[in-house]
């Protein structure tokens, strides 16, 4: 699949507020390497950049278009071109960072224990990716996917993502550290129209779904499908919509913070979604 920079950023403030609130969470006050895994278009980079202004700042992604645009907007810092699974550093970073990446790969699970590796002594990994609880959004793709001429072509894009549920993480990483901070996050937004939904999802979710369609045509009648349950569903839409689709203005925070191996638990009564949060700090 092929990345479009431009249309990603047409949602640059409501796209980077997870990569602004995981790094304001991170204990690391003087890194001297940082690496930015699955940097997209470098808006996640350029947080770690203000965080981190004297530390050497490395933006990875697999995709050429992503790369190019950030190298264009910040030249100053090192940017490769790689997919996470074949990076091999020649030395450990401080802080390994990714914002809504991992969730890309499968088995991704036991990719972190490589990563966690790479940590120095003292360092952390942070990283963010949707929450194994699939937003209402996600579930009407997939209603829709699995109707219609093109449901034979939907195997791959139905299971193209990799969530796992924060016990996972815990009992996978906590072994080799001293602190871990898990949290799941809510983020509200008002979209405008249901085509500025199918809009915002047409650059991620969305992207493998209409790469099986094989016409414009059905391109047209699987967005238009989109917007038209979008409507119908009135009310019960829209609060989903605020709920799970867009970062926006009126974010919820749950906290978990767990002790014993595969405790998860939320403090407080909110519903989780959307967002899950996890750093690791490398025992020293």
């Amino acid at each position: 699949m092929d990345w479009n920079p431009g249309g990603y950023m047409r949602f640059c403030d409501e796209r980077t507020r997870p990569s602004v609130d995981l790094v304001n969470r991170i204990k690391v006050e003087n890194p001297q390497n940082v690496i930015d895994l699955g940097c997209g278009p470098g808006n996640s980079t350029k947080i770690l950049r203000k965080r981190w202004p004297d530390a050497r700042i490395v933006g990875l992604d697999s995709s050429a278009e992503m790369i190019e645009t950030a190298r264009s907007e910040m030249p100053a810092i090192e940017w490769t071109l790689s997919n996470i699974e074949d990076w091999q550093p020649e030395a450990s970073y401080d802080v390994v960072f990714s914002n809504a990446a991992l969730q890309w790969i499968p088995k991704h699970a036991l990719l972190l224990e490589s990563l966690f590796a790479k940590v120095t002594l003292g360092g952390a990994i942070a990283f963010q990716i949707p929450s194994s609880e699939f937003p209402a959004v996600r579930l009407l793709i997939h209603e829709i996917a699995q109707e219609g001429a093109w449901a034979g072509r939907m195997d791959g894009p139905l299971g193209q993502l990799t969530m796992e549920t924060p016990g996972t993480y815990y009992n996978l990483l906590t072994p080799s550290a001293r602190s871990v901070d898990i949290w799941q996050t809510e983020y509200f937004h008002i979209m405008d129209s249901a085509a500025a939904i199918v809009d915002w999802i047409a650059t991620t979710g969305l992207r493998a779904f209409l790469d099986a369609l094989e016409s414009e045509e059905e391109i047209s009648l699987f967005t238009a499908s989109i917007g038209r349950q979008c409507r119908r569903r009135g009310n019960q839409i829209g609060a989903l919509q605020r709920r799970v689709w867009l970062p926006g203005s009126r974010p919820q925070w749950c906290a978990a913070v767990a002790h014993p191996l595969g405790s998860d638990s939320c403090s407080g009564g909110l519903r989780c979604s959307l967002k899950l949060g996890w750093i690791g700090q490398m025992l020293n």
